[in-house]
Parts: C-alpha cells; structure tokens; sequence
C-alpha cells in the first residue's frame, strides 16, 4: 500500500457513529503510515443557555460535567485504539466553534497532515441551524482532508 507521507492525523470525534467510522478509518491509515492519532472533542460553549449580557447562564457544574463526560468517552475511545494496535494516540478536549477548532486552530497547534471525519454527525435539522462542519472544513483547512464514509 502506497503510504502517503502522513506523520500527524487528527480525528475529531462528536458520540456519532459517522465520527467513529471516520476513527476506525483514520487508525488505518496512522498505522500505515507509522503516524501519531490526535483524538479530539469540541465542546462548543453556545449549546449551553446564555443570558443577555452573553455570558454563559449555566451553572459551572453543568460545563465542568459536560467536560468530564466528554474525557472519559475520549478515553474509552483512546482504548479501544490501542487495542488495535496503535499506540502513539492523544486525546483532546477544546472549548470553542468546532469548525474553526477543526479546520484551523488544532491543526495549526500540533502540526497536522491530515483530517480524517465523517460527512456530519448531526441530523437534518442540526444541519439547517448550524451548518455542515465538514463542508467548511474541506473548504478552509490547510491540510488534507478525507472524509470516511
């Protein structure tokens, strides 16, 4: 198999299915290339209520356990890795707009090669409100991106 030269692949994950496909895809392709797998989760703070003067109207135990649930399913995953063989793997936790956290900020971070995702994690109507990540993705990113089917 012809190796394509990527030494550092990010995989961001949201719970679905489709992103856990795009996983199981990019731990192929880090193994081939004996390249490093960034596992990473945004959690995007406007999912949480915000009062009038814009600042967040939860309760800080509310965001504090949405990051918690968040590492431990990114560790369950980070296992489930492993178990496949592959160990240079991180995980990732950010706060911010997952499409610019994807396509700009992370990659600029650590130095990515390529982007391995599904085609959308959200449903129709998620998809009206806020817009397909992976199409700005694809359209904005500096590296490589695949989207696994």
């Amino acid at each position: 198999m012809l190796k394509q030269g990527y030494k550092v692949i990010l995989v961001p994950v949201d719970g679905s299915k489709t992103s856990e496909k795009a996983l199981l895809t990019g731990i192929e392709i880090a193994k081939r290339n004996d390249a490093h797998l960034d596992i990473l989760n945004v959690i995007d703070l406007k999912q949480f209520s915000v009062s009038f003067n814009g600042m967040i109207d939860a309760n800080g135990d509310v965001v504090y356990q949405t990051f918690e649930d968040v590492e431990k399913y990114l560790g369950q995953l980070k296992k489930q890795v492993e178990k496949k063989g592959l160990k240079d793997v991180d995980i990732h936790v950010r706060f911010g707009s997952p499409r610019n956290v994807i396509a700009r900020d992370f990659p600029a971070d650590h130095k990515t090669d390529l982007i391995v995702m599904g085609p959308t994690g959200l449903n129709p109507v998620e998809r009206v409100l806020v817009g397909v990540i992976s199409d700005y993705v694809i359209r904005t990113a500096s590296c490589d991106v695949m989207i696994a089917r």
